[in-house]
């Protein structure tokens, strides 16, 4: 095997001389001899319809090679221990083939193993993904191309790709023609550096704020996650990559919001499983069309997901029209056994998994460890061939979609250095960390500062010079993050004196026993507050960056309180103990109990995980060059014994305590969100009017048009996200208060009017009645529009017959 690269290898419409020399002419106009046997078999036929390809692929397979095309090879520092492909390769399991490559030559973060000379510049990675791809094309006995998976939630996880704030963030954009943008990006450097399909977005919604993965979701609101989802999947997929979605199913609420070795449990009704959880995979899938899933590790009802037949076969396949394959979230298989204790062995935990659906394993092992167990219940006849030709028959038809075996290259390679991290990339990821932030408080117009009044601006707290926040498992490194800190001082300049004092650290020695357990302020702590005061009293303006780091949030990272960590709060209170104005800039990953900064501090913005260009778009929010418009997607409770506190809830769910009346001497409990569901301030104002609902008295099966004017009452440009709530005002099932069924973000400058429309489909005014069948029952709806879930403009009611 000849291990140079080359410069180019497509298009196969007119193929090099040298290339068809080199290759013994398996390559033909327009055609690829795959299992080099001199003709043009069906499968190779790119005229023939795809199912006609994939039974004569199949027809022609043995075990060895139909089982190969069930198992993920991850790549290079994690299982794959070569860069490019060696001769010993043709001894190795996947000389029958493989089913794809996970995250190879990608460079990630924090891994030394993994880090490779072929992931930059972005040419050389396209070429070595090439050379890769030749092998198993021109190597393997049938030539089935690989698909070389990748993640991609907050921009594609690859050496000095476009870094996208986290998920979190994207979500409280409330953007959709954004995000779309965003995935577009996401999709167009995947394609030009080789990676075929990108484990990107995450549906599961976030309704418990100490669970690790919240930064990785786009909030908590079913249909918000289903809008934003969309967008993302269809933006990716319109590059021709493959948007694999996850974790499908029940993910994200561990009991107890536990993480890690937990992982199970979900306490979730079965009503709530299908209207909430179910609800953004149903829309996506259907919507969207991607091309992949990822099942999870977790259990519902005891049985768990990645051997669930119902949720594997007769949910995703039969009833939402899945047509892609189902890759495992990794140890989901040996956890059948290991953790859930469903199965003897691994043996009987791979007989369970493929039963139920599932297409390809990923784990951080060798393959031959599910490939040997798996053609031994082949052999016994534990499985029979019929299903696994199914199996098979899944990832042969996402590789056929995506064209790998009419185009399997990346046709120009060179290319990919002036695709990935281009002008438009850049455009859009600054847009896009000034669209996510979120105006939580401004008391007496505190913001925006007046450049022309601050001559020395202390900027202080642990988060103000971090940047690994941004930098995560799952998206690009070696990336320039700009903190808050440098924001600051780029856009200070010769105009203003920026100073600098940490403050505190992001927690202290006891961590995280001290989130229980506090402990006295050591001389040495103390001390390093003092010098921050001390600046702060010959400062005009103070900005406080609090909140958390990269090692408290995200997987296996669950918290077990809320509250600033450590010496946070004792600095945010010295600061504001100098009767200077303070801004308090949030930096997390998840909503946090800031009670005394919402009483106490004048002004808060958060910022959650920025991006690489949010410390520039900080410093543009607080002098007023931006103002922020971005809503919160998750709730903000005030204490985590509020738990869980989140938007949709039930009737009566979030009430207080009557304080007279029958029984009424409650008063043991605060009541309450801190920020509820869909707030954000401005630094304008915005007035609702003429809300028009048409037609007023729809049939069961008709759509309505709604529609409402939104003028910019205040002096400054700025952006609204206009928000729908439905109201079902009676039901035969107790319904949700109100649903999130619309939303616009609209930029107003000052006196302008817009007529924002909306159009509503059955689907959603249907509910899952007694018999758990989405229906939609005559009765009286109420259209409620605002700035927030708590912030409602104007309502109107009309009856559906």
């Amino acid at each position: 095997m000849k291990k140079h690269l080359f410069a180019m290898v497509l298009p196969l419409i007119a193929v090099p001389f040298f290339l068809q020399a080199q290759t013994g002419s398996i390559y033909h106009q327009g055609w690829i001899d795959f299992n080099k046997n001199g003709k043009r078999d069906v499968y190779e036929d790119q005229l023939q319809p795809i199912e006609k390809r994939i039974a004569d692929l199949i027809s022609q397979m043995n075990v060895e090679e139909k089982t190969c095309q069930m198992i993920t090879l991850y790549g290079f520092g994690r299982v794959l221990k070569d860069e490019l492909p060696t001769d010993a390769w043709k001894q190795s399991l996947w000389k029958d083939g493989i089913a794809n490559i996970d995250e190879h030559l990608n460079s990630l973060p924090y891994n030394k193993k993994a880090v490779s000379q072929y992931s930059y510049p972005q040419s050389k990675h396209a070429n070595a993904i090439n050379t890769v791809q030749r092998w198993f094309i021109e190597e393997t006995r049938l030539g089935i191309p690989v698909d070389f998976t990748n993640e991609g939630i907050h921009g594609l996880n690859h050496d000095r790709a476009t870094l996208l704030p986290a998920p979190i963030a994207i979500g409280s954009c409330w953007n959709k023609e954004l995000v779309f943008r965003a995935g577009q990006t996401v999709g167009r450097e995947a394609a030009a550096t080789g990676y075929t399909n990108v484990y990107a977005p995450i549906l599961d919604l976030a309704r418990d704020p100490r669970w690790g993965r919240v930064v990785e979701c786009y909030g908590e609101d079913p249909f918000h996650i289903a809008e934003l989802g969309k967008q993302m999947a269809l933006g990716i997929q319109s590059q021709g990559v493959a948007s694999t979605v996850k974790h499908f199913a029940a993910y994200s609420m561990p009991k107890g919001g536990r993480d890690g070795d937990a992982r199970t449990d979900p306490h979730i009704a079965p009503r709530e499983l299908h209207q909430m959880h179910l609800y953004p995979f149903r829309r996506v899938i259907e919507e969207a069309h991607v091309l992949g899933v990822m099942s999870s590790y977790n259990d519902y009802d005891g049985v768990p997901v990645s051997g669930s037949h119902y949720f594997l076969t007769e949910l995703l396949r039969q009833q939402y029209g899945f047509n892609g394959y189902v890759v495992s979230d990794s140890r989901a298989v040996e956890f059948l056994y290991k953790k859930h204790k469903v199965a003897a062995d691994y043996k009987e935990a791979i007989r369970q998994v493929v039963e139920a659906g599932l297409d390809v394993r990923t784990d951080f092992t060798k393959p031959e460890d599910y490939v040997l167990p798996l053609r031994e219940l082949i052999r016994e006849g534990s499985l029979s061939m019929q299903t696994i030709d199914q199996r098979v028959a899944s990832v042969l038809r996402v590789k056929f979609k995506l064209g790998l075996f009419d185009h399997p290259y990346v046709a120009n390679p060179a290319d990919a250095d002036k695709i990935v991290f281009n002008d438009a990339a850049k455009a859009m990821q600054e847009q896009l960390s000034r669209e996510v932030l979120v105006l939580l408080k401004n008391d007496n117009n505190t913001l925006p500062l007046d450049v022309k009044k601050i001559k020395n601006l202390l900027v202080t707290g642990p988060l103000a010079a971090e940047t690994n926040h941004s930098i995560s498992r799952y998206g690009p490194s070696n990336v320039h993050v700009i903190s808050v800190l440098e924001g600051l001082q780029q856009y200070a300049g010769n105009k203003f004196k920026v100073q600098f004092a940490r403050g505190c650290d992001i927690t202290d020695p006891n961590w995280p026993e001290s989130e229980i357990l506090p402990s006295p302020i050591t001389k040495s702590e103390q001390a390093t507050i003092d010098s921050a005061v001390a600046l702060a009293k010959k400062s005009d303006a103070i900005v406080v960056a609090l909140g958390e780091n990269e090692q408290m949030v995200g997987e296996s990272k669950t918290r077990t309180g809320l509250d600033l960590p450590a010496r946070q709060l004792q600095l945010l209170q010295a600061m504001q103990a100098t009767g200077k104005p303070v801004i308090l800039v949030l930096i997390n990953g998840r909503p946090l109990t800031v009670n005394w900064a919402q009483k106490y501090t004048p002004a808060i913005i958060e910022a959650w995980f920025p991006g690489a260009t949010g410390g520039k778009a900080i410093a543009e929010s607080i002098f007023g060059d931006y103002n922020p418009g971005g809503k919160l997607a998750v709730t903000f409770p005030k204490t985590i014994g509020q738990i869980e506190l989140n938007f949709p809830y039930k009737p009566g769910s979030h009430a207080g305590q009557p304080g007279d009346g029958p029984n009424g001497y409650g008063k043991t409990a605060v009541n309450g969100p801190l920020y509820p569901f869909g707030h954000g301030l401005s630094y304008t104002s915005f007035g609702y009017s003429n809300l028009v609902i048409t037609p007023d008295s729809p049939r069961t099966q008709q759509g309505i048009s709604v529609s409402v004017d939104i003028t910019n009452t205040g002096k400054r440009k700025g952006d609204e996200v206009v928000q729908l709530y439905l109201k079902d005002v009676v039901s035969s099932v107790t319904q949700y208060e109100m649903l999130l069924r619309g939303f616009e973000r609209i930029t107003l400058e000052p006196g302008e009017t817009k007529k924002v429309s909306f159009q509503l489909k059955p689907s959603d005014l249907a509910l899952l009645d007694k018999n758990m069948n989405f229906v939609v029952e005559p009765g009286e709806f109420e259209i409620q529009m605002g700035s927030s879930s708590a912030d409602i403009r104007i309502k109107k009611s009309f009856l559906v017959k």
